[in-house]
């Protein structure tokens, strides 16, 4: 399987499948509808069943059962698009086998290097193969690792019929990384009683608690005046955006906090004197810490409309997402299970929650409950990003686990 698994995934991060918060279409990007169309050649040649793909470039694809038992439908779902953070253009990974546990120099001429100093992680990967970027674009590990884990665990059961299971939904959905994956998602036609996202990060990983997540853009109009006869005629919109920022909780930002606390993150800042625009992210696992969260950004736009008039400042807050544990708790067994088939092959489980976002948040709330399994890469959405093919094989054989459990357990 593992040189099967560096064909399909060195093949499927080469397509530029990024998605755009600034497009309206569905996909947000051509490029995801190349890689879905590729996703249903590649499902129909190993012989999957029910392969479709529909307008809005969701591929689904069917595993038959190969048991008399009557049992639930388990599904296993990747994304197809890479994040924003980072081109996704012109991927070209780097295959480095037996690694040394050193530093690996990503790009000689522009001095991009992947160091344990930097990343203290690294040295643990010794021995093993770690595809990595060449320092100028993300990898895309992210999920284009978890689309190939169930690739080759789809192929390797549809060839080992003695492994016996029930039915198995698979789905490539688009536009996960900008927080549309499940919006066009059609839970009724995917057909499954649970599913499981293949987009963690290290080995081990098992997530079923998520942020419950919004969005905050505010818009901040000034004055322009010519500077030499501004005084108290001049108001500079950027220094209003800054001032709303500096009300907020200093420590309370993604870079002072982990595990269960919640944090306001200011993805984007741009403008001028006349007007100015700041895009933030909201998060936080408790739902009544969410609910005081959004109210102060509600009470400071209000302050500050108070000081620089109503108009002045516009605010649009939006929820994206809830904390998946509210419907995941009470059919735990699905977690449990995935606990198992990570004991049964040697994989000690990492359960935490997750700091990030993943469509088995919204897929649970719509009737489909989704825990979260590694991928076995690490810095995703970023240059530095690497996955190790051990890892890779690891997630594959959990699959595969998950699977028989599920029949065994019938």
């Amino acid at each position: 399987m593992k040189n099967e698994i560096i064909e399909r995934f060195t093949k499927y991060v080469k397509v530029d499948t990024q998605s755009s918060e600034a497009s309206s279409s569905v996909p947000t990007t051509q490029g995801q509808l190349e890689l879905g169309n590729i996703l249903v050649k590649e499902l129909k040649e190993i012989g999957m069943e029910e392969v479709t793909i529909d307008q809005n470039g969701y591929v689904m694809a069917t595993l038959p059962s190969n048991t008399t038992k009557d049992m639930a439908t388990v599904g296993f779902l990747a994304h197809i698009d890479t994040a924003t953070d980072l081109t996704g253009k012109n991927v070209s990974p780097q295959i480095h086998e037996n690694f040394d546990g050193k530093a690996i120099v990503l790009n000689k001429e522009l001095g991009i290097v992947l160091s344990p100093e930097a990343f203290p992680e690294l040295p643990t990967y010794k021995g093993q193969t770690l595809i990595t970027t060449d320092g100028t674009t993300l990898l895309g590990a992210d999920d284009k690792a978890g689309m190939t884990e169930i690739m080759v665990a789809m192929n390797y059961l549809l060839k080992h019929p003695e492994i016996k299971h029930g039915r198995i939904r698979v789905a490539f959905t688009p536009d996960e990384e900008i927080g549309r994956g499940p919006h066009n998602f059609d839970v009724k036609a995917f057909d499954a009683e649970f599913a499981y996202t293949m987009d963690g990060g290290p080995l081990g990983e098992l997530e079923y608690e998520s942020f419950n997540a919004a969005a905050a853009r505010i818009i901040f109009k000034g004055n322009s005046v010519h500077p030499g006869t501004a005084k108290d005629k001049m108001i500079n919109a950027n220094k209003m955006a800054m001032e709303f920022h500096n009300y907020l909780p200093q420590e309370e930002v993604p870079e002072k906090t982990d595990g269960y606390e919640g944090f306001y993150h200011l993805i984007s800042l741009n403008g001028d004197v006349e007007l100015a625009k700041s895009y933030y992210i909201i998060r936080d696992f408790d739902h009544d810490a969410f609910i005081m969260r959004k109210a102060k950004v509600s009470e400071i736009v209000k302050e500050l409309q108070a000081k620089y008039g109503e108009d002045n400042i516009v605010l649009e807050m939006n929820d994206q997402y809830y904390n998946m544990k509210e419907k995941i708790e009470p059919v735990k067994e699905i977690v449990d299970i995935a606990y198992r088939a990570m004991k049964n092959l040697d994989i000690e489980p990492d359960i935490r929650p997750i700091r990030g976002g993943t469509d088995g948040s919204q897929l649970s709330f719509k009737g489909l409950p989704t825990p979260n399994i590694f991928t076995g890469g690490e810095n995703y959405h970023g240059k530095f990003e690497y996955v190790s093919v051990e890892s890779m094989l690891k997630a594959t054989q959990v699959i595969i686990e998950i699977a028989r459990l599920f029949e065994q357990e019938a």
